[in-house]
């Protein structure tokens, strides 16, 4: 079962997250493995998604926000999009959008960043918006800042944390086709640390010094974790050979229902608006072409179906916010 484990070091300014997801990844894969149309990610895909699942339930779970998180990166490679969103209930969702053939042994910067135009987003929508208000986005290139193209999720996440909260912030990721993992250790900013040049005294100062040596330290622990791992270890397994000389405070795990889900939230009604949001003139077009409006969730592949009479009856509905899914 998905878990997700948060943590404390005991008397340093530094806060861990640990989130296994079995069920649910595997739930995502299985659903793009069944559409007959796309069918399976290859394997360097399937990892990266995985990943950028991990991360995006990390980054959710770090947060104190009603509203969806939703990861991003989109370039000018094979894989032109790759999409995770998780809801403040730690359920998510995760899809891939490939357009070319990705080699079995394919890089990050292969896959999205060919020609150093790839992006990674992370949006924070909230859930009861408020008239005119628009959702937060940050988004960092897949470079680092001397050019150089950064070949794992977790280097660009890393580096937009920094930029964006100005924390440091070390996450070690990894996913294949049974469990996705990911950990995260944060530095808590200390008040007055940004005055280390000289606006605190020499006692204060070697106690802030001291204090950013306990965040290098368990972050040299985490990045000694391997990939083989990740992948076979349980999460107490992890923690403790890690952290076993550590003073660490652990809050009881999320799972189950409180934990890491898949779950869509595409329904009848969401496509109705979207198809809403297209006009009555295309609606019709497509109508008169196909004979009907066919709408496939790239999430978790279910079909919608409406024919002539149910198009036309959206057009004399309320219009409603316009949903997600794709029309083909």
């Amino acid at each position: 079962m998905s878990e997700l484990h948060k943590f404390i070091f005991e008397g340093m300014p530094v806060r861990g997250m640990l989130v296994r997801l079995t069920d649910a990844w595997q739930d995502i894969l299985a659903r793009r493995a069944a559409n007959s149309e796309t069918g399976a990610y290859p394997v360097p895909v399937r990892q990266l998604l995985g990943e950028m699942a991990a991360a995006g339930v990390l980054m959710q779970g770090n947060i104190k926000f009603n509203g969806a998180l939703v990861l991003q990166i989109f370039g000018d490679g094979p894989v032109k999009v790759g999409v995770v969103e998780v809801q403040p209930d730690l359920s998510l969702r995760a899809t891939c959008s490939q357009v070319g053939e990705v080699a079995a042994d394919a890089t990050l910067s292969q896959m999205v960043n060919v020609n150093n135009q790839g992006r990674c987003a992370i949006t924070l929508d909230p859930k009861d918006r408020l008239p005119g208000q628009q959702p937060y986005q940050g988004v960092v290139p897949l470079f680092g800042d001397q050019g150089e193209k950064l070949e794992n999720i977790s280097e660009v996440l890393e580096h937009y944390m920094l930029q964006s909260e100005q924390l440091d912030t070390v996450m070690v990721l990894a996913a294949d086709d049974h469990v996705a993992i990911g950990l995260l250790i944060q530095r808590l900013p200390i008040e007055g640390e940004g005055n280390l040049a000289g606006q605190v005294d020499s006692v204060e100062r070697e106690a802030l010094l001291g204090r950013s040596e306990d965040f290098s330290r368990i972050a040299i622990l985490a990045k000694s974790l391997k990939r083989e791992e990740m992948l076979t270890l349980d999460a107490e397994t992890i923690l403790h050979r890690l952290f076993w000389e550590e003073p660490i405070a652990r809050f009881e795990p999320l799972v189950g229902e409180t934990g890491p889900r898949f779950a869509c939230s595409c329904s009848h009604e969401r496509v109705g608006n979207m198809i809403r949001s297209l006009g009555v003139a295309e609606a019709e077009s497509i109508i008169a072409e196909q004979g009907q409006i066919e709408v496939g969730c790239d999430f978790c592949g279910a079909q919608y179906r409406f024919d002539p009479v149910d198009a036309a009856g959206l057009f004399i509905s309320p219009v409603a916010v316009p949903g997600e899914p794709s029309v083909h």
